[in-house]
């Protein structure tokens, strides 16, 4: 991936960050924090930290590619059958926060953070059950070694990814429409990146920088992807609709490759192309057969334009 367009690519989580931090919404009438500072635990890195979530592939979105997107779960009976809403980032890069109807908010984007994004999120939960109405609980540093997101989400508990233009899921529909937060809202969508989901196609991100992209988030183990991606390649059959593979991202162990789109294309108008290419994809990724020395040639390309999103 050129550096171009990984400055492209870094612009979007800025601007989503800047959103947040810029206070697009009002700030809640009171944050708690933790106990003061203690001596820092190590936390073992874990490159796949939501394997064996069944809505992995949207929470390393969220956590990596989308400025503004929610995902409605619930914990298990254990920490309370409560349901919780995940977040790409709220007000002051908060790391929970529960809205004035009690609805509880938890940030899958935050500044600090461990080797582990799914204990990080997993904290964050803990802390907001705890919270009232109107407090947001502000992440001191790392946490403890403890439960994760698989111990604590009940695993049929995950509703549906949604994408949102502006930050209106950090307050309720009365605070939305006072114009004061009116005007912060629309402040916060004109300096966001445009991003949309590709109908029909799991995974698949339409946005708009100063070109068009599609970022296809893939679940399966990523030597498998980088494999099927060399051996499309080498075959010529690598593109839908006039676009351009620029390279892939790195993402929690999953491979998010990228496609430049036609100048102007919406990402409606991949619904079909995209359908269609899936299954050639797909069953590229499937074969385990070795690999021949232009599709080594091939992989070896793609490999060099990987970014590792951190």
């Amino acid at each position: 991936m050129s550096k171009k367009n990984r400055r492209k690519a870094a612009a979007s989580g800025r601007t989503a960050r800047a959103a947040a931090t810029a206070g697009a919404a009002r700030r809640p009438a009171a944050a708690r924090t933790a106990t003061p500072a203690r001596p820092r635990t190590v936390i073992d890195f874990v490159e796949r930290p939501f394997e064996g979530l069944a809505a992995e592939r949207e929470l390393v979105a969220m956590r990596e590619i989308l400025p503004l997107a929610t995902l409605a779960a619930r914990t298990t009976a254990d920490y309370g059958g409560c349901d919780v809403v995940l977040t790409t980032i709220l007000p002051s890069m908060a790391g929970a926060l529960r809205r004035a109807d009690g609805v509880l908010l938890v940030a899958a984007q935050t500044v600090t953070n461990s080797g582990d994004a799914s204990l990080d999120i997993a904290a964050r939960i803990q802390a907001g059950l705890d919270l009232r109405p109107g407090e947001a609980f502000q992440v001191p540093g790392q946490p403890d070694p403890g439960p994760r997101l698989q111990d604590v989400l009940d695993p049929e508990g995950f509703g549906r990814l949604e994408l949102h233009e502006q930050p209106t899921f950090w307050m309720t529909e009365e605070e939305a429409s006072e114009p004061d937060n009116r005007q912060s809202l629309e402040s916060a969508r004109e300096r966001l990146v445009p991003m949309k989901e590709v109908p029909g196609v799991e995974g698949a991100f339409w946005c708009r920088m100063n070109r068009e992209f599609v970022r296809w988030v893939r679940p399966e183990p990523r030597d498998a992807v980088l494999d099927g991606l060399a051996r499309l390649r080498a075959s010529g059959d690598f593109s839908f609709d006039g676009s351009r593979f620029v390279g892939a991202f790195r993402a929690l162990g999953l491979t998010i490759p990228v496609w430049e789109l036609q100048r102007g294309a919406e990402a409606e108008e991949l619904a079909g192309p995209m359908a269609d290419f899936a299954p050639k994809l797909e069953a590229a990724i499937a074969s385990d057969g070795p690999l021949t020395a232009e599709e080594k040639r091939a992989r070896a390309g793609i490999v060099s334009r990987q970014v590792t999103l951190r």
